[in-house]
């Protein structure tokens, strides 16, 4: 029956590789939940649910979820590696990630698992293929290679710690300071871009970009207001909490957008974000004519902490029939070009608002050939959107276990060290991400940048400059919305055009 449901099913174009992930009976509902890997429509899930009801008794409703799921090669390492782990523990001893090879083809992926000789079981692969079946679309095909390594030789990796830095804190001096209902004269106040600690006593200053008049419900359950200010100091917007007292009401009242105070207060973590509560509000400016002092940037990280980078190969690149020259300005340079996917557009932390990175994808060029690439999801430490999951097919699942931001953006800073960034964008959003996670600890990018839709605008005649649609001006094909596809196919456009330009473009 089953396999009936699913030949109507693959007749679908869009749905001709998917899997059933689960069959379960909600009160008098069967729900049949699929896993696709393209994108489906409305006509495609009436035609399942059609299907499906010739094999659901009359006195059950049936409905369908179909969720996509476009796994990449990190993904299905880390699921062969789980497989090792769970179901071959002697073979789990000796092999590592780096020992496992995974590549994309057109219908699925095709892998390569090294073992030691006398470990070696040709049938390892077919057990394993099965899983993935289970767990993700398209076809699976593997092969085991014997490595000559023996028990003795096996050396347990050395953990290394990189070292601790605390990130100095930077202050400016005060400008026409003066009571509003505070008692004691404030001088100077910290930079809001460098308001990352929690503290009792920390004193802010700027400009008031917004005012908001809210309110809560006390103890004794009466409504009392409260207010929320966004302040400005040239380096950073911070939202600020204040809970009004009744003899200096009138006076918070009458600030408006465009005044300068001086906050003093506390500031803890909420959410997942820094919360700064004023305790007191008093009149003061930024200086006339601030320039912000430039901050040292962190120490590159000595290792990779959780993210390592891997080896990177492209049949086309090895291809003796192709055109491979590289143009003179790509040699000697490197280049890293990064995608992102977040949990919505707001790339500026205005009211501290910021969104958050979901995925990472990073592919380094050296002397005009794809090397390495780097990949990982990031733990927004936050639920996803139905509108993002639709869009990247990116579930909780994928990220719940992935590396924070705090544990992946360092080892990001280190794959970035000594390359140009480049990206589709890159300036009005992916870099905007990146920079502003990586300085909140410590690591401060050099603003060196390539976008390539400028440079596509400059170089070619198309209707619009997204990214497929370059893409397919070059005859490239690539599974769009994920970070790891986007970049690779972003870093193949970008030496495409540097090829028809020969030269580098001005670095924005």
């Amino acid at each position: 029956m089953t396999e009936n449901f699913l030949k109507e099913v693959h007749s679908l174009s869009n749905l001709n590789n998917a899997i059933i992930e689960s069959v379960v009976l909600d009160g008098k509902t069967v729900v049949v939940k699929l896993i696709t890997d393209k994108v489906y429509n409305e006509s495609d899930r009436e035609s399942v649910l059609t299907a499906a009801k010739k094999l659901v008794p009359s006195i059950f409703d049936c409905r369908i979820e179909i969720t996509k799921l476009t796994p990449d090669p990190e993904m299905v390492r880390r699921k062969i590696l789980e497989l090792i782990e769970n179901n071959f523990r002697v073979l789990a001893v000796t092999v590592k990630k780096d020992d496992v090879q995974v590549k994309k083809t057109g219908g699925g992926f095709e892998y390569v698992i090294s073992v030691m000789s006398s470990l070696a079981d040709d049938g390892i692969c077919d057990k394993i293929s099965a899983e993935l079946k289970k767990n993700f679309c398209g076809k699976f095909s593997g092969k085991v290679i014997r490595s000559e390594i023996r028990v003795q030789d096996i050396e347990i990796e050395e953990e290394h710690e990189n070292e601790e830095y605390e990130m100095p804190v930077r202050f400016f001096e005060i400008s026409d300071f003066s009571f509003l209902e505070g008692t004691e004269k404030q001088s100077r106040a910290v930079y809001l871009s460098d308001l990352n600690f929690e503290s009792e006593n920390v004193v802010v200053c700027g400009r008031l970009e917004d005012i908001r008049e809210r309110s809560y419900k006390n103890k004794k359950d009466q409504e009392k207001p409260y207010y929320s200010f966004t302040l400005s100091d040239e380096t950073a917007m911070q939202r600020i909490t204040y809970f009004t007292r009744l003899k200096s009401l009138d006076k918070i009242k009458a600030l408006k957008i465009g005044d300068s105070i001086v906050c003093s207060g506390k500031t803890e973590l909420y959410n997942g974000f820094l919360r700064f509560t004023a305790n007191t509000i008093d009149y003061g400016k930024v200086p006339e004519g601030f320039v912000p002092e430039k901050r040292e940037s962190r120490p590159v990280p000595k290792y990779y902490s959780v993210i390592k980078p891997m080896p990177y190969v492209d049949i086309e690149q090895t291809d003796m029939f192709a055109d491979r020259t590289v143009p003179e300005c790509l040699k000697g340079k490197s280049f890293v070009v990064f995608d992102l996917e977040t949990t919505g557009l707001n790339s500026a932390p205005t009211s501290g608002n910021m969104d958050r990175i979901i995925e990472i994808g990073a592919y380094k060029i050296c002397d005009g050939a794809i090397c390495e690439s780097f990949s990982s999801f990031i733990n927004p430490e936050k639920k996803l959107s139905d509108e993002i999951i639709k869009l990247t097919g990116i579930t909780e699942e994928m990220v719940s276990g992935a590396p924070t931001y705090e544990q992946a953006m360092p080892d990001f800073f280190k794959f970035c060290e000594g390359s140009v960034l480049v990206g589709h964008n890159i300036a009005g959003f992916d870099f905007k991400f990146v920079d502003y996670y990586c300085a909140k600890l410590g690591y401060m990018f050099e603003r060196k940048l390539i976008d390539t839709i400028p440079l596509s605008q400059e170089l070619l005649f198309l209707s619009n400059y997204k990214l497929n649609t370059v893409a397919d001006r070059f005859g490239i094909t690539f599974n769009h919305h994920r970070a790891v596809d986007d970049a690779l196919v972003t870093a193949k456009i970008f030496i495409e055009l540097i090829k028809i330009k020969k030269s580098l473009p001005k670095l924005q």
